[in-house]
C-alpha cells in the first residue's frame, strides 16, 4: 500500500523569474499527483505539499535541480495529499506577506541582516546561560498561539502577518530591545523576515529558532519548553508531538479545554472558532455573535 506524507520547505534566495518558476512548479506537482500550497517570489520559495512518498522524493530531487534551490532542506510530516483541497501555486512579491518587500534584502546566503539561527539544543543552552532574560517572541498570527506556544512567550496581538510591522513600530515592544529575543514560528520561514525587521528597528540581540516549532518538536516533543498543540494550515488544523501534549486552549462557548478550530458556519463570517468536542458541530457559529467577534 502506498504511503503518503507531507513535505514542508522554504528557502530565501534570489529568483530572477518567479512566474517561470511558478509554471515549472505547477507542472512538476501535477505530474506527480501532489497537492498543497507553494508561493514563489523574487525572495525565494515557500511550500507545503502532500502526496505519496515516492512522488515527494521525486519532487524534492527535481526542485533542487533549480540553481537557486540546490540547498533546499525539506521537513517531513504526517499527512498526505488529502489534507489539501487542491494544488495552489502562486507568484507573489513576498514568500511571507509582511508587506515589507522593499525592506527585505536577499542574497545567495538568504535574508540579509536576519537573526542568528539557533538549533533547538542551542535555544536550551541560551536559556540555561541567560535564564529569565531570554524572551520567546511568537512570529505567528495570534490565534495560532491560543492552542500552543513556548512557555511565557510574548504573543503580539496580530491578526495577519502584515500587522507585525505596525506592532513593532508602535513601540509596544521597545522594552525588549536590549534583551535576548528568540523568534519562532511554525517552520521558520516567517521568522527569517521577522528577525530582520526587528534588527532593523534596533533590537540588539535577535535569534530565530532554526526549523521552527516543527524541528523543536522533533527534538524535544512535549518534554521541553513548548506547550500545547501546533496549528497547521491544512485540513488537519493542528498536530501534537506526543500523546503527552497539554491542551492549553479554551472553548469559546463553554471554556472547556480545546485544541480544534472550526470555521464559523455563518457564510459572511468564516472566522476560526476554538471549540471543544462537545460544542463543535458543522453548523457552529461564533458564540458571541459574528459582529461582536469581528
Amino acid at each position: 500500500m502506498a504511503v503518503s506524507r507531507i513535505l514542508l520547505y522554504y528557502t530565501f534566495a534570489p529568483v530572477a523569474d518567479p512566474e517561470a518558476v511558478r509554471l515549472w512548479q505547477r507542472a512538476l506537482c501535477e505530474g506527480l499527483g501532489l497537492r498543497g500550497r507553494i508561493i514563489v517570489s523574487p525572495h525565494g520559495i515557500n511550500g507545503t505539499v502532500g502526496g505519496e512518498v515516492g512522488a515527494l522524493k521525486q519532487y524534492a530531487k527535481g526542485t533542487r535541480e533549480h540553481p537557486a534551490f540546490a540547498n533546499l532542506e525539506f521537513k517531513w510530516s504526517d499527512g498526505g495529499a488529502e489534507d489539501f483541497p487542491r494544488l495552489s501555486v502562486k507568484a507573489r512579491e513576498e514568500i511571507v506577506a509582511f508587506g515589507a518587500a522593499g525592506e527585505v534584502r536577499v542574497d545567495a546566503g538568504g535574508v540579509v541582516g536576519g537573526g542568528e539561527h539557533l538549533s533547538p539544543e542551542g535555544v536550551h543552552r541560551l536559556v540555561e546561560e541567560r535564564g529569565d532574560d531570554v524572551v520567546f517572541f511568537d512570529g505567528r498570527n495570534a490565534f495560532e498561539a491560543r492552542i500552543g506556544r513556548f512557555r511565557d512567550a510574548v504573543v503580539p496581538e496580530v491578526e495577519t502577518t502584515r500587522d507585525f510591522v505596525a506592532a513593532l513600530d508602535s513601540g509596544r515592544y521597545d522594552h525588549l530591545k536590549s534583551q535576548p529575543v528568540v523568534t519562532y514560528c511554525t517552520g521558520g520561514v516567517r521568522c527569517e523576515v521577522l528577525s530582520a525587521l526587528m534588527r532593523n528597528r534596533g533590537f540588539e540581540e535577535v535569534y530565530q529558532l532554526d526549523g521552527g516549532i516543527v524541528r523543536y518538536g522533533e527534538a524535544y516533543g512535549d518534554a521541553g519548553l513548548w506547550e500545547g498543540s501546533l496549528y497547521v494550515f491544512d485540513q488537519r488544523m493542528h498536530l501534537e508531538f506526543t500523546h503527552q501534549a497539554l491542551t492549553i486552549g479554551h472553548c469559546e462557548r463553554c471554556e472547556a479545554p480545546a485544541r480544534s478550530f472550526v470555521n464559523c458556519a455563518e457564510g459572511s463570517c468564516r472566522r476560526l472558532v476554538l471549540l471543544c468536542p462537545d460544542c463543535s458541530a458543522p453548523d457552529a457559529v461564533c458564540p458571541a455573535g459574528c459582529a461582536a467577534a469581528a
